[in-house]
């Protein structure tokens, strides 16, 4: 018989599995750091700043003491991270680095069927750039040569950008650092550490990480979110794992937040043990990003969270519900409402526009507090001077 896991543990589980039930506030080490981003497996990379770059966000929620350059330290010096894609571009360990050389091979195969989206100079375009790069060292896109019209997509690209994505994409380049958020591209052997770079596994054993390391780190999961976390395997090889791993799994139902019939999803017997001890998250509130990998299958959030939320970056003005780029707020473990906020850095000011609470919160004194103690954290993180709340900020 299947175990039903109620909604609240599910929360708390999942919350857990996220690092967002670690102590906030204790200061963390550089190791401390990089275990974080293990735990979660990537951390996406996005370059809108409305509050704070999507990458440093996710990891200040988890921790109040993490400064952005522990990042960039991680990635530039300490070479413990690299930058590539899982379902968006994400910084990723690079102990994982020997597992995306599958992913490299099948993007090799991928793009070699569509030639036609990067014109006939694409080829000489590559060796040249990668002649070049172990002539002179790391490049930019804007080393070389601007298009006259503007891009509609990567294949729409200077011949020479399309070819640095594309041996990016494919391994034989990696993002050395990013300077004002470009990348700086590197020949692999000069960015990746040769222990990570030499080790190769086979197939077999591929995809029994991918799936394993996803759900371990899902907590509970579909098929679907197995094969969707990393993004690295097709459909039928998550079936295929499944099928064969069927002694190491447990089918469970996991209780919607809303009362719907539960769902059937699979976890680790260690998981289910984790249950009757899953620490309680703290209870101080907190400013999500958008791109938050504890949010970013929207369909999960809302059934164990019960909050839809969906970014209205492209719909038109007069027809958002919201606003722009309205960042969902967490307290312990439920989804208390959403802000509209922005670092208006030329200002130098933390501009909060509103705050709807969800029709479940409560506008206490306590909450209010907690979600103001929380905007001064952020003004502090992203280095602006002053806060700026607008009379009817708190919507009722």
């Amino acid at each position: 018989m299947q175990q039903l896991i109620q909604n609240r543990l599910a929360r708390r589980l999942l919350i857990h599995h996220q690092a967002l039930s670690d102590p906030p506030h204790r200061a963390q080490t550089l190791p401390e750091l990089q275990g974080v981003i293990e735990r979660l497996g990537y951390v996406q990379v996005d370059s809108i700043a409305i509050v704070e770059r999507a990458h440093h966000q996710i990891l200040f929620a988890r921790n109040k003491t993490y400064k952005q350059k522990q990042l960039h330290r991680l990635i530039e010096r300490e070479r413990t991270l690299f930058e590539h894609w899982t379902h968006d571009a994400s910084v990723i360990p690079v102990s994982f680095f020997p597992y995306w050389k599958h992913r490299f091979i099948r993007e090799k195969e991928r793009l070699a069927l569509r030639p036609m989206h990067f014109g006939s100079d694409f080829a000489r375009s590559t060796d040249a750039i990668l002649e070049r790069i172990r002539r002179d060292g790391p490049v930019m896109a804007r080393d070389f040569e601007a298009r006259d019209k503007p891009s509609t997509g990567w294949w729409d690209w200077h011949p020479s950008k399309a070819a640095l994505e594309y041996l990016w994409r494919t391994g034989e380049l990696q993002i050395s650092r990013r300077e004002g958020f470009q990348k700086v591209y590197d020949l692999t052997e000069r960015v990746i550490p040769a222990a990570y770079r030499e080790q190769t596994f086979d197939h077999d054993t591929f995809v029994d990480w991918a799936c394993t390391s996803a759900l371990a780190r899902l907590g509970f999961g579909t098929r679907g979110q197995i094969a969707a976390f990393f993004q690295l395997l097709k459909p039928a090889e998550v079936e295929e794992w499944v099928a064969a791993n069927r002694s190491r799994l447990e089918e469970v139902r996991i209780e919607s937040a809303d009362g719907s019939k539960p769902r059937t999803a699979f976890a680790f017997p260690a998981t289910l043990a984790e249950l009757d001890t899953v620490p309680e998250p703290p209870t101080r509130v907190r400013v999500l990003s958008p791109f938050d990998p504890l949010l970013r299958d929207r369909g999960r959030a809302e059934r164990i969270f019960d909050f839809h939320y969906r970014i209205e970056v492209f719909v038109p003005e007069a027809q958002r519900k919201y606003g722009y780029y309205v960042f969902p707020v967490m307290r312990g473990d439920t989804i208390v409402g959403r802000i509209d906020m922005k670092a208006d850095r030329p200002n130098d000011v933390m501009s909060v526009r509103r705050f709807w609470p969800e029709k479940r919160t409560r506008l206490s004194r306590q909450l209010v507090s907690g979600l103001e103690a929380e905007i001064e954290r952020l003004r502090r993180f992203t280095g602006v001077s002053r806060t700026n709340f607008k009379l009817d900020w708190l919507h009722p």
